[in-house]
Formats: C-alpha cells, structure tokens, sequence
C-alpha cells in the first residue's frame, strides 16, 4: 500500500469525498495503483486524513458504484480495474475535444502545425518521451 497517498485541501472548493474519489481513480489509471491492491480501512484513512469516517465512507461507495474498487465484506476494499480502460478512454475523448478547439482557434489565426507543436511541446514541459516535466 506505499502507493497510496491521499492529500485533502481544505482550501479547494471540491468536497472532501470528491477529493478523495479524484485522487484514488488517479492513483488507479495512472498504475500506481495495481488491481487487487488494498485500500486503507474507512476508518483509518479518516483518522489519518482527520475526516469524518462518513465522508470517507460516501468516497469508497461512490468509488464502488463506479467500479474503481470492490469491498469484500469483514476483509477490506480492493482495487477492481474493470472501468479503468474506459476512463482512460473517455478522458482521451474529451482531451480530444479540447485539442480540436485549441487547433480551430490556431488555424483561424494562421498559426503554423509546428508552432502548435512547440506551444503544446512546452505545455508539457518540454519532454517528448510522454512523461511531462522533470523534477
């Protein structure tokens, strides 16, 4: 479980729950998460995030409803990655969407595939092996 590290702010306007499901399916699509892996108890995430074990308890159930996680009853709540490909799939699709409108926008003001290159070359910070930025 050393990949698991929540950080709750209490500064964001999210809810504290959504915060929570954000970072878990984060964690779940991005790999560091692995199928099968165990989550940290209701009650001891809350202790440890000093939330309420009923916020804590909606992000796991929300969680489940979407198929992120499984909760096997008197064990413990499990990575289930079943929706993972079709989150990735969607966020790809609207990621998609974003860049189409960003392209239309460049081309209405005649802006060169290669300057777009470069301004989304740097976006990412500057790497063109797909891991974003250092450090």
């Amino acid at each position: 479980m050393g990949a698991f590290s929540v950080v709750i702010s209490q500064a964001s306007q999210k809810p504290i729950y959504l915060q929570i499901e954000e970072q878990v399916i984060s964690l779940i699509v991005s790999g560091s998460l692995s199928e099968g892996e165990e989550l940290p108890s209701i009650r001891n995430l809350a202790r440890d995030l000093r939330i309420s074990v009923i916020t804590t308890k909606r992000a796991y159930d929300d969680l489940e409803a979407s198929g992120f996680v499984t909760t096997v009853a008197g064990k413990g709540t499990y990575v289930s990655v079943r929706n993972r490909e079709f989150f990735r799939e969607q966020k790809l699709r609207q990621i998609e969407g974003r860049l189409e409108e960003a392209v239309g926008e460049a081309q209405a003001i005649g802006m060169s595939l290669e300057e777009m290159i470069a301004s989304l070359t740097l976006l990412y910070g500057g790497r063109t092996d797909g891991h974003g930025s250092e450090g």
